[in-house]
């Protein structure tokens, strides 16, 4: 009597919240570092945006929201293309057209990562070079 798209959409998100329950331990207990484990001892100045905190900091500050955003999206992207598999009720067109999704999310993904580490390389060799 009920909607199996509703109910396949209830428990798909009932199962996401049970992977994400015990990450919210391990955040309060490990706090994300902004500025890419650089410290505090840095020889940029204050960028004048009403904060005090170097230009390196609101740089790192800016990749990781970027970044954060961009890792959001790659993940629901993986998460409607597992949905759109689920209820794809033996459609082979919908299964592959599901399957090129999580395909694409997970490049995403991967290129996210890239893009962080490169980030990070970048702002740590920017920072051993100006203390000199």
């Amino acid at each position: 009597m009920f909607n199996k798209k509703i109910f396949a959409w209830v428990v798909s998100l009932g199962m996401f919240a049970l992977l994400l329950a015990p990450l919210a331990a391990v955040n309060a207990a490990v706090e994300a570092d902004p500025d890419f484990g650089l410290g505090e001892d840095s020889n940029f100045t204050n960028v004048g945006l009403g904060q005090t905190t170097d230009l390196k900091g609101s740089i790192a500050s800016i990749i990781n929201i970027i970044l954060g955003f961009l890792g959001i999206v790659a993940v629901i992207i993986i998460l409607a293309g597992g949905f759109k598999w689920m209820t794809a009720g033996g459609n082979e067109d919908k299964v592959a057209e599901a399957r090129q999704m999580i395909i694409q999310g997970i490049i995403g993904l991967v290129i996210i990562f890239a893009a962080w580490a490169i980030a990070s390389f970048v702002l740590t060799s920017l920072q051993s070079a100006t203390n000199a």
